[in-house]
């Protein structure tokens, strides 16, 4: 199956499940986003790329309640989820879309993206960079929240053993399991320090990963 496909099929267990398969899910998703929020202007528009069932954008809008937030992705089905969600709440909207090809046609001074870039090839990665650093206004800001290799090889096996260990104690239900080794094999990961040098590639003036926990991470990107 296709990422499409893949993730239609899991949409309506995806968030029950998110923290079993996180085991820095708190850290990761809430706290990431406090210490960015902390430190920025709240933003008038907000995209959230790979949106899927619209969790990350619920953490921002706890945050930043009065910015506009556009989900965007491929699945239907999981934006259905967000839908959901956020009813009744006209300051969200949704768009079915490649964002690989095309990103939403309107003005935004934030994009954010969680565990999704990395089913991109690194070329693919480092064009929509280039796009998102293009659209942005000056002081614009991209927050990638996302699942990454280990530089090295060694240590990538210690990170991806350690992990799968996890989930196999995680409470998960073996079918749970087999579908993410099925979407596993969809992962492109690259390492942080590759994708901070695609981001300060693409003239971002301030790049840094400001959180970490072995395989997840957050990297912030200001132009």
């Amino acid at each position: 199956m296709n990422i499409e496909e893949q993730f239609n099929l899991i949409a309506k267990e995806y968030d029950s499940n998110r923290r079993k398969f996180l085991p820095c899910f708190d850290d990761f998703y809430i706290n990431a986003t406090k210490f960015i929020v902390s430190n920025i202007d709240e933003p008038k528009r907000v995209i959230d790329l790979g949106a899927g069932t619209g969790l990350l954008t619920y953490f921002w809008y706890r945050q930043c309640p009065n910015s506009e937030y556009v989900l965007v992705d491929i699945a239907d089905e999981m934006l259905n989820v967000a839908r959901k969600r956020f009813e009744g709440i006209r300051s969200i909207s949704y768009q079915i879309e490649n964002y690989i090809h095309k990103l939403p046609d309107t003005v935004f001074d934030a994009v954010i993206s969680a565990l999704s870039i990395h089913h991109l090839e690194d070329g693919d990665k480092a064009k929509l960079f280039s796009r998102i650093y293009d659209n942005l206004p000056s002081d614009g800001l991209f927050v990638n929240y996302d699942q990454f290799c280990a530089e090295q090889p060694q240590m990538n096996k210690w990170f991806n053993s350690y992990w799968e260990s996890q989930i196999e104690h995680s409470g998960l239900t073996g079918k749970d399991i087999e579908l993410w080794k099925e979407r596993r094999k969809l992962d492109k990961e690259c390492s942080v320090e590759q994708e901070v040098d695609m981001l300060r590639n693409c003239k971002f003036n301030v790049v840094k990963c400001v959180y970490s926990y072995q395989k997840f991470s957050v990297i912030v990107a200001i132009k």
